[in-house]
């Protein structure tokens, strides 16, 4: 099986956090080799273009009581690791704005620098990676053009990678994060990397250090999306 593997990771998910320090830490040769695909709930205008090209984007509300578990659960995985949750408020969640900037990032090789630095913004620091002066300030941090990865929710080239990006995750089944496929094979959620990483072959790093620092700017994998 020759297959790319792909990974799914969304910024808003706190699996999809914990995964994604996880594969870092854990599985660095998966995370350079790995295509990274950003998912997110896209808003409504988004929504009818990616069902006018055919596709479609599977969401089921969250029960308040499955809320307050994620809440208990989140912090046993994070202390887990060693590492610490500031539970993010969202107040006007638009989550175009920092999975676009993503994929803008994505034309410079960036993807993946921006997506840990993004998902640790919101999940170790309680950002709000949703208003674009945050996406600008935690850009520039890491050596990007803040203020085109900030705007690039209204960059037509980016918004057509975008419903790409969201088709094929749909027809790859796509229904929650993380989630990694590789082939016909689909594993879902943070506790399936390990079997994941074992069908690739890729063994785990021994001993982990979730504190180590990440270089900036290493290729870590390319989503293809748009350049």
């Amino acid at each position: 099986m020759t297959a790319t593997p792909r990974f799914y990771f969304s910024l808003r998910s706190p699996y999809s956090w914990l995964a994604l320090e996880d594969l870092i830490s854990r599985y660095r040769t998966l995370a350079e080799t790995a295509t990274w695909l950003p998912y997110w709930d896209p808003d409504g205008s988004m929504l009818a273009e990616i069902e006018q090209a055919g596709g479609g984007y599977c969401y089921t509300p969250m029960s308040r009581e499955k809320h307050f578990y994620i809440l208990q659960d989140v912090r046993r995985s994070a202390a887990a690791r060693g590492l610490t949750v500031t539970w993010p408020v969202d107040r006007s969640p638009w989550w175009e704005v920092p999975h676009l900037a993503c994929l803008a990032a994505d034309r410079h090789g960036r993807l993946p620098d921006l997506a840990l630095a993004l998902t640790r913004a919101r999940w170790r620091q309680g950002r709000d990676i949703c208003d674009p002066d945050t996406v600008a300030e935690v850009a520039a941090e890491i050596g990007l053009d803040g203020r085109a990865m900030a705007q690039a929710v209204s960059d037509p080239e980016v918004r057509t990678a975008a419903v790409e990006t969201m088709l094929t995750a749909y027809r790859d089944g796509v229904f929650g994060v993380p989630f990694f496929v590789r082939g016909v094979n689909r594993f879902w959620g943070m506790d399936r990397l390990d079997a994941f990483a074992s069908q690739m072959g890729v063994p785990p790093a021994d001993p982990v250090d979730y504190a180590a620092p990440i270089p900036v700017g290493a290729d870590m994998g390319h989503a293809g999306g748009c350049g």
